[in-house]
């Protein structure tokens, strides 16, 4: 908590107007720190500030860049244990679950490292006319970076380091309940020897104000956002004046299946993975699960008792296993989400029930028999509640699990692997995890389809999103 100031240019200031907000820790909602808080002003000044390291930065050789984000890996590792602290300071998750977290964020360094160097172009001839085609992939331009509150350091790192491999400055926008990581990562790439104007910070409380004043500039040329699916949808619209090229990591509702021939004890393990990973606030995170009815109860007993067997407290005491959610808002919504399935008839077979403690937790929970109109089977739950129903056909839950404006990921467990890939195939979802409840990865892409977004992050597919493919006819 060092840095609480904008960083602009390689340098440290104040907002244009002096304005500030506070950032509270979820586990005793205590000030953490008072951070500078952006105005449009301040978006120019950073838009400028990229502007004037663009020409600089593209120039440099893929090996150039690619050994600064080596370093950048390098100088992070040295660091997960400050980096692992402050995520659990400002977003609440254990810290098992922020070294993680830490791990992941830093791989993303080292992958792009990797790809700086192989953004292979194309040589041939045009069949009919003989004349020689030479393609390259050349940096699109200044990228504007929003990032949410559930990852506070690897949804930054998984858009500026692909950013920096292709050859592009940024000006990241971090959440407003998290921008502590985000700053705490920026004298790690000065050291790292990022020049100044490549990466700039911008946490604000005007999120629209100051992001949609970006997106009015023809400078920028790429935006780049992770979050809901209706501000995606107005990013969109404010990115399309300009025809400003969107990557948009939005919501999911996942569907978790569980086949009759299944091995149980793996599923409920991957179901533990794939629903509780950050205290289940992730969009990846299960939404919805889909129990064989023959297995269903010997696959929710052992869930369950997994489920009762974590600790619940501050994410920086020992052995704690689940914190608090990031704010009251989404500890209300998941209050709300279960109180709702239980009206409807929902059966509890564990927790349900809002401690009376300070700060913003909610116990792992776990439901069964949730009739199709409980709400949180249409909406993200984003909590650690586990909604379970039954099935008995395969086509059935084929069905069911596409039944979502959502697309992002699935996940299903099968003895059979031929039913298992056949089922994954007909699943309409960017990712699906075929008896792994982890699908996350730096070198895979990452993204959905439907309304859960545009363009992929990770693997070769992400540094793509920030280069423009060039086509040049010649013969020779």
């Amino acid at each position: 908590m060092k840095h609480t100031q904008l960083y602009i240019g390689g340098q440290w200031r104040d907002a244009s107007d002096g304005g500030t907000f506070e950032v509270l820790n979820p586990a005793d909602e205590q000030v953490l720190a008072t951070v500078a808080s952006g105005t449009v002003e301040d978006a120019k000044a950073a838009l400028e500030a990229a502007d004037g390291a663009f020409a600089e930065w593209r120039a440099r050789t893929p090996r150039d860049r690619a050994e600064i984000l080596r370093k950048a890996f390098e100088l992070f590792t040295a660091n997960l244990d400050e980096f692992a602290k402050l995520i659990t300071l400002e977003n609440g998750k254990a810290s098992a679950d922020a070294m993680a977290e830490a791990k992941y964020s830093a791989e993303f360094f080292r992958w792009y490292a990797e790809e700086a160097v192989r953004a292979e172009g194309q040589i041939g001839m045009a069949p009919a006319s003989g004349a020689r085609i030479v393609v390259h992939h050349k940096p699109a331009g200044i990228a504007v970076l929003v990032t949410p509150w559930n990852f506070p350091a690897a949804m930054g790192t998984r858009k500026i380091a692909p950013a920096l491999a292709a050859g592009c400055p940024v000006v990241i926008k971090p959440a407003s309940e998290t921008p502590l990581t985000m700053l705490a990562l920026m004298p790690i790439l000065e050291e790292a020897g990022v020049p100044p104007g490549v990466v700039n910070v911008l946490p604000s409380r005007s999120s629209g104000a100051v992001v949609g004043a970006m997106l009015e500039d023809m400078r920028v040329r790429v935006v780049s956002f992770t979050g809901s699916t209706e501000v995606g949808r107005k990013l969109l619209h404010a990115a399309a004046d300009n025809v400003i090229k969107p990557a948009m990591e939005l919501g999911g509702n996942a569907p978790f299946i569980v086949f009759e021939d299944a091995d149980l004890d793996a599923a409920a393990d991957g179901l533990m993975l794939a629903k509780m990973r950050n205290i289940g606030e992730a969009c990846t995170a299960a939404n919805r699960i889909y129990v064989h009815e023959k297995v269903e109860e010997a696959f929710v007993s052992k869930y369950t008792d997994r489920m009762a067997a974590l600790k619940m407290g501050n994410g920086l005491d020992d052995g704690i296993d689940v914190g608090p959610l990031v704010n009251a808002e989404t500890r209300d919504k998941v209050a709300h989400f279960v109180d709702d399935a239980v009206a409807k008839g929902a059966k509890v077979r564990l927790g349900g029930q809002r401690p009376n403690v300070k700060g913003f937790f909610y116990p792992p929970t776990v439901l069964t028999a949730v009739p199709d109109d409980a709400e949180c089977l249409k909406d993200e739950i984003f909590g650690p509640v586990a909604a379970i129903q039954t099935f008995n056909d395969e086509a059935e839950i084929i069905r069911r699990s596409n039944d979502t404006i959502y697309g992002l990921v699935a996940y299903l467990y099968t003895g059979d692997l031929k039913r298992g890939l056949r089922v994954s195939e007909a699943l309409e979802f960017g990712m699906v995890g075929l008896n792994r409840g982890l699908v996350s990865d730096p070198a895979a892409p990452f993204g959905g389809v439907k309304q859960s977004g545009l363009g992929r992050e990770g693997g070769k597919e992400g540094m793509l999103e920030f280069m423009e493919a060039q086509y040049i006819s010649t013969n020779w």
